[in-house]
């Protein structure tokens, strides 16, 4: 998921079927690309980067979903154990 690039495109008071056709690309492919299930060619990052006057490598800043604690719980790493209420293993 790039969420810079959805981030961005709200910045320039753009949609994402506005952006698709003004820079020339299929609408679905543009969603594919913002959402994570499609990677973007060098030339669509540049042109998408160029349109959108922002950073490139920030514009394509990965994030992963399951990277991030939920409200009120603890990150841990995986292999840490989990203990219970009382504090046992």
């Amino acid at each position: 998921m790039f969420p810079n690039l959805k981030l961005q495109i709200f910045r320039r008071c753009s949609h994402q079927n506005q952006l698709a056709r003004t820079v020339g690309m299929d609408e679905t492919v543009l969603s594919k690309i913002i959402h994570g299930y499609r990677n973007p060619t060098a030339d669509q990052r540049k042109l998408l980067a160029r349109y959108l006057e922002a950073d490139e490598d920030w514009l394509f800043e990965r994030f992963d979903v399951n990277s991030v604690p939920l409200p009120g719980r603890i990150a841990r790493p995986v292999d840490e154990k989990r203990t219970g209420d009382d504090g046992d293993v």
